[in-house]
């Protein structure tokens, strides 16, 4: 086929990398999103993420290959359209899917004949024949006989240097033989190995696993690390030693709850998918319901570790080291940061952050915090009843922020290698 032209729907932490990958592949990209400061932003050769730097989207503009409006009558353009637009959950941890129909109702206006549609966001088995068909068939055409559709699951994982959106295997599920013969046209200017799967359905139900499959380990950690703190062995020299173990082990690490896009809400797309089959997932949902409460078990340790020094928690200074929901990325996410942030505050602290990555906080769809980053300097350390650890960034000295602080709440066991003032630290 011809030099494709793509179009990305959502420019933030999928589609852009995405795009980049197309660019570096000889393709031609329009990239698609509704905030016009970021794609101001972007056509500037500026990019919106840290993790990618702004002479690769200067290039990308400045070559031709790369565009992005907030125009979507240009949807008729691209030789796919490839959405890339967040699934997050209602407050009763339902899908939803509002971005994704938005986003097909759109489409639906300006699609033309011969187009491939496919849905990159993580969701549930069925999303694709299920939702996405019925709204892109109202402009009159019929998948998979004017127009192409399927379901190729994201693998983005930001600040990891090992991996980049090209060298992670993309799996992709057709609606019939034909679209997953046109997507695999496409993503192969974009990524090394495709794994071709037999349906939508396969696709959808691949991610779910993966992303589940980490969440019931993780929460099996977070219970253990709870259990082991009562015996006073340390959790992190536990899962040390068992890491030893040539087979049969994988290690996975406690922490102060899940955070990222992917991990805290895939679990529950599924056991709301499993509900309509008449099937409780009780393994699945426990396993949400222990990581989610990590946040809360932070809390009580840190009234612990103020106990020792004879205070409360309300009332004291509390400064929370990292926004982000994992180290050295700009990434907020279901970042159990916030939540930590506010049930600090709801405990009466006094309560300030800081995150090298990100200056200020900013209005998400369930947080509000208008905080700025405060200076990790000594001065600042000292007037702090207890410094919580909450990410694990590389940039931060560990050495010099237990010699400076009254007290260390240490959730990521950042602090493991501080020898001098150790007595200071407390693992949560």
């Amino acid at each position: 086929m011809k030099t494709p032209l793509v179009g990305i729907v959502g420019l933030g932490y999928v589609g852009l990398p995405l795009a980049r990958e197309f660019c570096k592949g000889g393709a031609r990209v329009l990239g698609f999103d509704v905030n016009e400061k970021n794609v101001k932003r972007i056509n500037s050769g500026k990019s919106p993420l840290k993790h990618i730097p702004h002479a690769q989207i200067k290039e990308m503009v400045k070559s031709g290959q790369f565009k992005a409006t907030t125009n979507m009558r240009e949807m008729k353009k691209p030789d796919a359209i490839l959405i890339c637009v967040p699934t997050p959950l209602t407050e009763s941890r339902e899908p939803d899917m509002t971005y994704v129909e938005q986003t097909c109702e759109t489409i639906s206006k300006y699609m033309r004949k011969g187009q491939l549609i496919v849905l990159e966001s993580t969701t549930y088995p069925g999303t694709t024949r299920e939702l996405m068909l019925p709204i892109l068939e109202k402009s009159g055409l019929k998948a998979g006989k004017d127009f192409y559709l399927a379901y190729s699951p994201e693998r983005e994982d930001p600040g990891n240097k090992s991996f980049q959106t090209s060298t992670i295997a993309k799996v992709v599920g057709g609606f019939d033989k034909a679209s997953l013969e046109r997507a695999l046209e496409i993503y192969k200017y974009a990524i090394d190995k495709l794994v071709p799967v037999d349906s939508c359905e396969v696709a959808e139900a691949a991610k779910i696993l993966e992303n589940t499959y980490r969440c019931v380990n993780i929460a099996m950690v977070n219970e253990l690390k709870k259990l082991f703190d009562r015996m006073g062995i340390d959790v992190w020299e536990v899962i040390r030693a068992a890491s030893t173990k040539p087979f049969g082990f994988q290690a996975f690490y406690p922490g102060p709850g899940l955070g990222g896009h992917c991990i805290p809400i895939d679990p529950f797309y599924l056991t709301w998918k499993a509900r309509q089959y008449g099937m409780p997932t009780k393994f699945i949902e426990l396993a949400g319901e222990i990581n989610t409460d990590m946040p809360h078990y932070v809390i009580e340790r840190t009234m612990a570790a103020l106990n020792t020094k004879k205070k409360s928690l309300n009332g004291s200074k509390v400064l929370v080291l990292g926004l982000a929901y994992k180290k050295d990325i700009d990434d907020v996410r279901e970042s159990p940061s916030l939540e930590l942030i506010e049930l600090l505050i709801d405990s009466g602290a006094k309560v300030d952050y800081n995150d090298p990555y990100i200056p200020a906080t900013h209005k998400m769809r369930k947080y509000d915090l208008k905080m700025k980053s405060k200076p990790l300097t000594a001065a600042m350390l000292k007037k702090y009843d207890c410094v919580l650890i909450a990410t694990d960034h590389s940039d931060y000295d560990y050495k010099f922020i237990v010699s400076n602080a009254q007290l260390v709440v240490d959730t990521r066991n950042a602090c493991k290698n501080v020898r001098a003032g150790k007595k200071k630290v407390f693992k949560a």
